[in-house]
Formats: C-alpha cells, structure tokens, sequence
C-alpha cells in the first residue's frame, strides 16, 4: 500500500497563492493525500489558493474527491479572518461537488466561518475512516485549539493541523479553544501515534516542515508538564 500512497506538503506563498501576502506570511500548510493506483486524492485544509492547489494535483494525474478539514479557522478552510475574506472550501465546491469532512463539534464553526450548510459538511466521531481509493485515513478528534479540531493518520503520518507543531502547539485564546482540553489531546488522544511517525504541521513554524513524533515528544516543551495542573500552571490562559 506504501507505493500507492499519494501524499504532498504544499506551502502557502510558495507551492500555492503565491502572489498572496496573507498566504505568505501565514505559512500554512495544505495537504493532498490519496492512492496513485485510483488517481483519487482528497486535499487537507485548502485555502487562498483553490486553482493552484487543483492544478496541481491535477499536474500529478490525481483528481480530487473530497476535503479533510483540520478546524474552522479562514486560514485553513476559507472564509472570514480579521477583516480578511480568504479563499476556500466555499469556491472548491463551486468549481468541484465533493464532500467536505469534520469533526462534529466543527460543523457549526465552519458553517459560520465560510457560509457552507448542508450536505456537503460530513460530520465524523473520532475514530471514523476516510477512505481514498484503498487507502484509509483515520480521523482523530483533537479538541483544544477549537472544539472540533482533528487530526488525520495515514501510514505513519500524522497531519496535525493547528493541535500540534513541531515547537509549539495550537493558540487556546481563541473562540472555541480549551488549554485543558489540548493537553488531554496531545497526551491521551494523540498516544496512539507511535514515536516512528511523521509530524506535518499545519503552519511552518520551524525550520523544517516535518519531524518524527518521537522528536517531537522528546524536544517540544509542550510535552514536558507531568500532569495537567503542570500544564495550566505553563500554558493554561
């Protein structure tokens, strides 16, 4: 199944929107995932850029089928942001009629975020599975940063979104966001991933754009509170 795996990091400002000065001082990261074998992709958080993000996909033969979405922030699936109206889900399924997934807790945030109702939102528990030809992508329910924030495990990657960066996790003083709530993702519900997987964020905060979650464990100082109350005393708002 490795060799059917297609899987590409894109950069904002620099693979995608590259004309874009929001796009390039947020260093986001858009992610497509899918098996080379069907040519069937699904794309991970795609924002001010949907033409360049389907071109090129379209560019490696893959058509896109559906949409993963990390958290309802513009940055990541589009829509208002501060005064800024960002490209996103909402101009994808102008273009294409493809499924947009999310955690439940999220649907009601992107809803207000972007404008999108109905059918095109799938909602998801943690543990559900998306599949993209035979290639199966769990969806793992990472609440803090927002409500219904998710992260997706796929032959040992782990996209993380906004829940965990390679230093550093996600802000918890936005609207929906839990600093208790984070700890408890990125120790019990994230435990499950094990230490030879591969982190890719959902920004490029570091130098480099990936590192294995044992590095990580080992190296961020999120993961160096031993207990809870630790955490709130570091991190907690």
């Amino acid at each position: 199944m490795d060799d059917s795996l297609y899987f590409r990091q894109l950069l904002s400002g620099r693979d995608f929107a590259t004309d874009n000065p929001i796009a390039q001082q947020m260093v986001n990261f858009a992610y497509a995932i899918g098996d080379r074998s069907t040519g069937e992709a699904v794309l991970v958080d795609p924002a001010y850029d949907v033409d360049g993000l389907l071109a090129a996909l379209e560019a490696d033969g893959m058509t896109v089928t559906g949409v993963l979405g990390t958290h309802y922030h513009a940055d990541h699936v589009g829509g208002s942001m501060m005064g800024h109206s960002i490209i996103g889900i909402a101009e994808l399924l102008d273009k294409i009629d493809v499924p947009i997934h999310l955690q439940a807790p999220e649907v009601e945030f992107v809803t207000k975020t972007t404008g999108i109702t109905g059918d095109a939102l799938v909602s998801h528990s943690s543990g559900d599975v998306v599949t993209v030809g035979s290639i199966d992508i769990e969806l793992i329910h990472t609440p803090g940063h927002t409500p219904g924030s998710q992260c997706f495990l796929v032959n040992n990657h782990l996209v993380s979104g906004d829940t965990l960066f390679l230093d550093g996790c996600g802000r918890t003083d936005l609207p929906g966001g839990d600093p208790e709530e984070l700890y408890h993702s990125l120790t019990g519900r994230l435990s499950k991933v094990p230490d030879s997987a591969t982190l890719f964020p959902g920004h490029l905060y570091s130098p480099e754009p990936s590192q294995s979650m044992g590095d990580t464990r080992s190296r961020n100082v999120v993961f160096k509170p031993a207990s809870v109350e630790q955490w709130m005393m570091m991190f907690g708002h």
